[in-house]
């Protein structure tokens, strides 16, 4: 569970964010949305500890990300847009480092990246290096790392940015997987129709202002959840 309470980021004279409250419940997939600079990134990178916030807290599963930033992080995998890779590893390599990281076992590691590999068809190119790879591989690389371990929480800024049609459909059963076994799934997206369909819950951000939370039912009513945004956006 993630307990955003009242987090204010400010830059100079400039609120990136401005008393943004909501939660990210156990087993749901929570959409977050909003213009290019609304404050998504930002509040991604302030729960995932990436950055500060002036004030406010976050809480992961009851631990402050302030206090408890290790403990907060070990419960967690984040996906940026634009995967920041080691590239001179192999694939392999840099997935066993994340695994490494998280403690994770070789019996367990060894299941979780099989079957992630297969999955995401990246099984023959696990021992290449990453900076010959294309965006999308890239991508694929940074999920298969992600899930090795199994978080409680995934956290994703623009999951499906360069991913191919199949990797799409893959991504998505994923975080349907994981919501059944009582995880949390919470995304950022600019593809309104997926998150239409994909999402139990969903946060628009305007201008670092929180305009509505609630079930994806409340938050469109018999609107399309893009003519709500659209609406909310003039």
């Amino acid at each position: 569970m993630i307990e955003i309470k009242n987090v204010t980021k400010k830059y100079g004279n400039k609120k990136a964010l401005d008393n943004v409250s909501f939660n990210v419940n156990e087993g749901e997939i929570f959409a977050f949305i909003g213009h290019n600079g609304a404050g998504k990134t930002t509040l991604i990178k302030a729960i995932t500890g990436i950055h500060d916030f002036d004030d406010g807290d976050i809480l992961i599963n009851g631990k402050s990300i302030k206090k408890d930033t290790i403990e907060c992080k070990k419960d967690m995998a984040f996906v940026l847009d634009n995967p920041e890779l080691y590239e001179n590893m192999t694939a392999i390599n840099f997935i066993n480092f994340i695994c490494d990281m998280y403690e994770v076992s070789l019996e367990e590691r060894k299941k979780n990246i099989d079957k992630y590999a297969k999955m995401f068809e990246m099984e023959d190119k696990l021992g290449d290096t990453i900076k010959s790879f294309s965006h999308g591989m890239k991508q694929k690389i940074a999920i298969i790392a992600a899930l090795s371990h199994n978080p409680k929480i995934l956290i994703m800024d623009e999951p499906f940015v360069g991913l191919d049609p199949k990797a799409v459909f893959d991504i998505k059963e994923v975080m349907h997987e994981m919501v059944k076994e009582g995880k949390t799934i919470f995304f950022s997206t600019h593809i309104l129709d997926v998150a239409e369909k994909l999402c139990s819950r969903v946060a628009i951000i305007k201008n670092g202002k929180l305009i509505k939370v609630g079930s994806m039912k409340e938050i469109k009513g018999d609107k399309t959840l893009e003519n709500v945004f659209l609406e909310l956006e003039e």
